[in-house]
């Protein structure tokens, strides 16, 4: 009977350059990974419900968007296998509404911010006092991620009542724009990634989606270590072993958290795509989930 240390779900062309980092870390750890793809899928299934194949850990990146994979994770979790970023971890952390209460209730700082049930629950209400918002300001859906169902320069009740009616099940949120202090020129953006216990600071566009790793300078220069304790205390809140969150630095010295809980992260690799992940923290990543598996190996 095959037991594989680590199972990888994945459906998504442009994970294939982070999978065959998985791929050799793995091989380098001495573990072994099983692979399960749409082509394949109901075969695994089978041989996973028929005791012919089992696994120890399981990192899912399909069942978000194909809900055929979902029985991979409900056998790992009938089985107590151990699972990286569990589901029902996913789901709550995905909830900007949640997360922006729990964010508050630990201590962290994020933009003002209003939020409105369903239109579905309640599709009359009051109108909200959007002055605190300023002008222009930005509604976003709870869940939720790739700027879907953003409006990031929102001025009126009628564009709030078009996006709500936009996905009626979602709760929105209403948040005010953040500005950024210039830190050696460049505005104080951050995409902050973690992966097992380790983070990794990185300057970023929110336009162009560029990423530049903080330099260990540039981090003591400006005062950035909050970064990291930052994303450590979201790791705590949310329960996730993979994720990354957008951090601002104002001029008033804060740093607002301003796009929560990212879970299921672009590993595109920069060397192949300018708006990709830098080359050495995707392998660093890769190297973090073999040593997550080998930890909790069965």
């Amino acid at each position: 009977m095959p037991h594989y240390d680590l199972c990888l779900t994945w459906n998504w062309e442009y994970d294939t350059d982070f999978v065959r980092l998985l791929e050799s870390t793995c091989q380098a750890h001495g573990l072994s990974l099983l692979q399960i793809t749409p082509d394949n899928l109901a075969a695994s299934l089978n041989q996973l419900n028929s005791g012919e194949t089992t696994f120890g850990a399981l990192l899912d990146r399909a069942s978000e968007v194909d809900e055929r994979f979902l029985p991979v994770e409900a056998w790992a979790f009938t089985q107590d296998a151990y699972r990286i970023n569990p589901r029902e971890a996913s789901l709550w952390s995905e909830d900007k509404a949640t997360m922006h209460l729990e964010f508050i209730a630990h201590g962290l700082h994020t933009p003002h911010t209003i939020i409105l049930p369903p239109f579905a629950e309640k599709p009359n209400i009051p109108p909200p006092n959007l002055s605190p918002l300023g002008n222009p300001f930005v509604i976003k859906p709870a869940r939720g991620g790739g700027g879907e169902g953003v409006v990031l320069e929102a001025s009126s009740l009628e564009q709030l009542l078009a996006a709500r009616q936009q996905y009626p099940d979602e709760k929105y949120l209403l948040q005010a724009h953040v500005t950024p202090r210039l830190l050696g020129g460049r505005p104080a953006w951050f995409r902050v990634l973690y992966g097992a216990g380790q983070v990794y600071p990185c300057w970023w566009n929110p336009d162009s989606h560029v990423y530049t790793p903080v330099k260990p300078a540039e981090e003591t220069e400006f005062g950035l270590g909050a970064l990291r304790e930052i994303t450590q205390r979201i790791a705590e809140i949310s329960k996730l072993s993979i994720f990354s969150t957008e951090i601002a630095y104002t001029p008033e010295g804060l740093f607002l958290v301003v796009d929560y809980v990212n879970d299921q992260i672009d590993l595109r690799l920069k060397s192949k795509a300018a708006d990709g992940v830098p080359d050495a923290i995707v392998e660093n990543i890769a190297g973090g989930i073999a040593w997550l598996a080998e930890s909790h190996h069965k």
